[in-house]
């Protein structure tokens, strides 16, 4: 009990440090759909009122433990909801005759967490058996992951269901790539009923974590256009340098160079300056007037930045969520029920 109550009130000092916006008051605000399934603050107050304590607690010795975790986690919640919504099928292992999307182009070899998850699913099934879904632990554990790095606070809507099945051809499809311009950006969040203003704002994520050299080998060609104002070339020779070792495609670069582990605006500052890591982050300056006219304002006021990215991160969280009679609740992260 002591622990849970240290997490909320750290909670609530994130989220006023934040100027994040107050729980709100009725249902029709704290509820996200269309009708056909909501979401809502503190489903698990009755059921499971340990729930997010026991995953903060997880996040928090993760992260300690390994600082690039706090990406990781995030990243997690990114690649699961942009695969038919927000429904845990991105943990769902291979077995014979079911292929999951683990071993899709973007998340083979590259997505991590999977064991912080299956810790938190155990400790929930010990406390509160079949009651906590897998797609709730990731979207809390995201945002646990931001506050624990110095980021926004925000309450997370849960009752999500977790799914039965997987996609890796949509895993392949829809998530975007490393190499992508703006349209091709733009055109992926549209897909899944995002905008470009959270395509930017959900872009900042990138203020933590690394990524390997192979993701961002295309950049490196830039390099010998040092006419353009935009191109940082002590910045791609020092990736170059890196790159250039023996084991350069499996080298890693930080995602932001001057604070890697914490979560801030540094990431559009580097783009301003040329130094965004991937071709998708810094076209977002040198695309499009529009995006570049949101990453100067999230590099000049980081309370607008926590404010959007917020926004954004509900808006994302509730992409397709399995409701109702729809999904399961898993025992088991990696398997469905009936396995």
């Amino acid at each position: 009990m002591a622990l849970f109550l240290a997490f909320f009130i750290f909670l609530n000092i994130s989220l006023t440090s934040a100027q994040v916006v107050s729980k709100p008051k009725s249902l029709n605000e704290t509820c996200i759909g269309d009708g056909s399934f909501f979401l809502e603050i503190g489903i698990y107050r009755d059921s499971c009122p340990e729930a997010e304590a026991v995953i903060f607690a997880w996040v928090q010795r993760a992260i300690s433990d390994d600082p690039r975790m706090a990406a990781s986690l995030l990243r997690l919640h990114f690649h699961d909801c942009f695969v038919n919504g927000c429904d845990a099928s991105v943990l769902l292992d291979d077995t014979q005759g079911f292929v999951g999307e683990k071993t899709a182009g973007p998340n083979l070899n590259s997505l991590r967490g999977f064991e912080v998850i299956d810790a938190i699913k155990s400790d929930l099934e010990a406390v509160c058996p079949v009651t906590v879904s897998c797609a709730d632990i990731l979207a809390v554990a995201a945002r646990d992951s931001v506050i624990l790095s110095g980021g926004p606070g925000w309450e997370v809507q849960t009752g999500r269901k977790d799914s039965l099945t997987a996609s890796k051809t949509a895993a392949n499809n829809n998530i975007p790539g490393p190499n992508s311009d703006v349209t091709t950006l733009v055109s992926k969040f549209q897909n899944v009923g995002l905008t470009l203003g959270d395509m930017v704002a959900l872009s900042g994520a990138h203020t933590m974590g690394k990524a390997r050299c192979s993701t961002f080998s295309s950049r490196l060609n830039n390099n010998g256009n040092s006419n353009s104002p935009d191109i940082n070339v002590d910045f791609l020779q020092s990736l170059q340098q890196l790159c250039s070792q023996s084991d350069g495609n499996a080298s890693l670069a930080h995602l932001d160079l001057v604070t890697p582990s914490t979560f801030d605006n540094q990431y559009y500052v580097n783009l301003i300056s040329g130094e965004g890591l991937l071709v998708s982050d810094q076209v977002l300056v040198t695309g499009d007037d529009q995006t570049r006219e949101i990453v100067e304002s999230y590099a000049n006021d980081l309370m607008i930045f926590f404010e959007d990215f917020r926004r954004s991160m509900l808006r994302m969280g509730s992409l397709g969520a399995l409701t109702g009679e729809e999904g399961e609740i898993r025992k088991n992260c990696r398997t469905v029920n009936q396995f």
